[in-house]
């Protein structure tokens, strides 16, 4: 199936073109720029009125239209991605939360199966790509837990690593880990030697220690502001290094819940538009009504915008990836290009995803359609297009 679409303008991020036009051929995007021609057997979409963008890539999601990917089904798995992708995500990587080991376990080798199978296949409707797992705890820091059960928190452990790999056959792509812990380095190395990236979050880390982790190789801040150490001025800790420290990326919850919009800006003014990476930390909750969730093996309530545990600690989120585009735009007050940089190649960069994060000839044919209001109007999924009324 060939694919023309003739937009308003076209931010590829790395430029912004007017009166542009894709062209998409199957999985692939064959040509951008003024002066195309639609191929005559290609389906034409006149979009000039709209503004055409990668597709978002969600780096931390566990969840959402009812489902959490630790449920460990096919059926999970699509209800979560179409929710995902009606909001213009077109990869995502499922996020696992510290649970134990054996439900870990089994939810990995079921997220393997299924992130084999979408890469085998172009899906007739509209679904994300996952592209690998993001395993976020057990081996985090129990005095800044969040909401993991503490009782599943488990030192870090090279034999644990290797059995949870294995489960999740060569598709597990980033762990979530406390770096000062006993043992951290040790399992650091044994991941990056797997060619699994492993981000610092749920830590206590002092400055000198997330120094430490920087030298070790980590290059990426879960959730930043989030479950970590506070900052002062006479113990700066991760927060101090992740706005210092160029090396490190940093993920952000852009919902003004988890982090209030000036001390957005603040981020955004320190690390500048490559080196913010937009998430959800969608939970099950997100694209659903208010009321009672699971995240992994315990009980949430959504209230409005902020999700809970029953003690009150915030539990994730039900933000999407345009609403946090729309966001971003407002607290840091940025030019558009910017923030959709921070939704789609620095993941792809900080990834390695080679086909993912750009509008460009070669690239996967994964693309959104904004209005000027920066609403998603369609969603193209590796070719699969859809648009909403």
């Amino acid at each position: 199936m060939k694919l023309a679409i003739h937009a308003g303008s076209v931010i590829t991020p790395q430029e912004e073109i007017p009166d542009c036009t894709v062209v998409t051929e199957d999985e692939r995007l064959t040509a951008v720029g003024r002066e195309i021609e639609a191929p005559g057997d290609a389906r034409t979409v006149d979009a000039r009125d709209k503004i055409c963008v990668p597709g978002f890539i969600d780096m931390h999601v566990h969840g959402a239209g009812g489902h959490d990917v630790m449920e460990g089904n096919v059926e999970a798995f699509e209800a979560v991605g179409r929710v995902l992708a009606s909001h213009g995500a077109t990869s995502y990587f499922p996020t696992t939360v510290t649970s134990s080991v054996e439900k870990t376990t089994r939810a990995l080798a079921e997220l393997s199966k299924f992130i084999r199978k979408m890469e085998q296949m172009r899906p007739s409707d509209l679904q994300p790509q996952p592209i690998g797992i993001h395993m976020e705890g057990p081996f985090i820091n129990p005095r800044r837990k969040g909401v993991h059960p503490e009782e599943h928190i488990i030192p870090p452990q090279p034999a644990l690593f290797d059995a949870f790999q294995q489960a999740a056959g060569g598709t597990l792509r980033l762990i979530t880990m406390a770096p000062e812990v006993d043992g951290a380095e040790e399992v650091v190395r044994r991941a990056f030697e797997r060619g699994v990236r492993v981000g610092m979050g749920h830590t206590d880390a002092t400055f000198q220690q997330a120094e430490r982790a920087v030298e070790l190789g980590i290059r990426h801040v879960v959730h930043v502001f989030n479950a970590m150490r506070p900052f002062s001025h006479r113990d700066p800790g991760v927060i101090s290094a992740s706005l210092l420290d160029d090396r490190l990326s940093t993920e952000l919850i852009a919902d003004g819940v988890h982090v209030y919009g000036p001390v957005i800006r603040l981020l955004a003014r320190c690390k500048g538009a490559a080196r913010i990476l937009l998430i959800t930390d969608g939970l099950a909750a997100t694209g659903m009504p208010e009321g009672d969730y699971t995240l992994g093996e315990f009980e949430i309530t959504v209230k409005g915008d902020v999700a809970c545990n029953r003690a009150g600690v915030l539990a994730g989120s039900v933000l999407t990836m345009d609403r946090a585009v729309r966001n971003m735009v407002k607290f840091a007050e940025l030019p558009l290009k910017e923030v959709v940089r921070m939704a789609t190649l620095n993941q792809a960069l900080l990834m390695g995803l080679e086909r993912k994060g750009r509008i460009a000839a070669g690239m996967d044919a994964d693309l959104v359609l904004l209005t000027r209001q920066l609403e998603v109007a369609a969603v193209c999924t590796r070719g699969t297009f859809e648009e909403f009324s």
